[in-house]
């Protein structure tokens, strides 16, 4: 069993998954990528965000332009996260 944080938005008609991952698989593209390939089976049809934060907790996002620039602007408290469990 692996449990992670994430939050599914819909938002200007689109419907995403964030998923919570460690800070340093954001410094590489592979990594991203396969974190992303990883939970396409939990968020079927849907465009993945990675989301790691640093020690402050200011969150770094990696996925789709037009949804990281979208969650810039919000804090991460207002993201409706939930504890996903998945085998």
């Amino acid at each position: 069993m692996t449990k992670i944080q994430g939050a599914v938005i819909k938002e200007q008609g689109v419907t995403f998954a964030i998923t919570v991952v460690k800070n340093q698989i954001l410094n590489s593209q592979t990594q991203c990528q396969q974190a992303a390939q990883s939970f396409r089976s939990l968020f079927p049809e849907m465009p993945i965000v990675l989301m790691g934060q640093d020690s402050r907790g200011t969150p770094t996002y990696w996925g789709r332009k037009d949804i990281v620039n979208f969650l810039s602007n919000i804090r991460p408290a207002q993201i409706p996260w939930k504890e996903y469990t998945f085998s």
